[in-house]
């Protein structure tokens, strides 16, 4: 699945246990302007890294699992969690996207040597 927003924060990577490691992200979804939505979306082990990059304001696509699971308390009632977990993140504008070019730069030709000895 994939949605496209403005990233609203980025939290820090927190260490949950020795083996899982989570970061989260708050994206602020307007399908409705009048109530925007803040979705929060989990990044674990090495996707973390992913929003590095990322900054408050930044317009993203973000591309995620939708997750859920049952869990029991001690007195036997059941509950649903659900999570969005982050795979990929496309940074469509903003200090990230800017900083990245979009082409290669210009080859400095003035720069080769005149003695090219090349068949052709």
């Amino acid at each position: 699945m994939d949605i496209k927003g403005k990233v609203h924060e980025v939290s820090p990577t927190q260490q949950v246990t020795d083996s899982l490691k989570k970061r989260e992200l708050i994206v602020e979804y307007i399908e409705n302007p009048q109530y925007p939505e803040y979705l929060k979306f989990e990044a674990i082990q090495d996707r973390c890294n992913l929003l590095d990059n990322v900054r408050v304001g930044d317009d993203v696509e973000v591309f995620f699992n939708l997750r859920g699971r049952p869990w029991t308390d001690r007195t036997g009632k059941k509950s649903y969690f659900n999570s969005m977990q982050l795979w990929k993140i496309n940074v469509l504008s903003g200090a990230a996207a800017a900083s990245a070019p979009a082409y290669a730069p210009p080859a400095d030709l003035s720069s080769a040597p005149d003695d090219d000895d090349l068949p052709f």
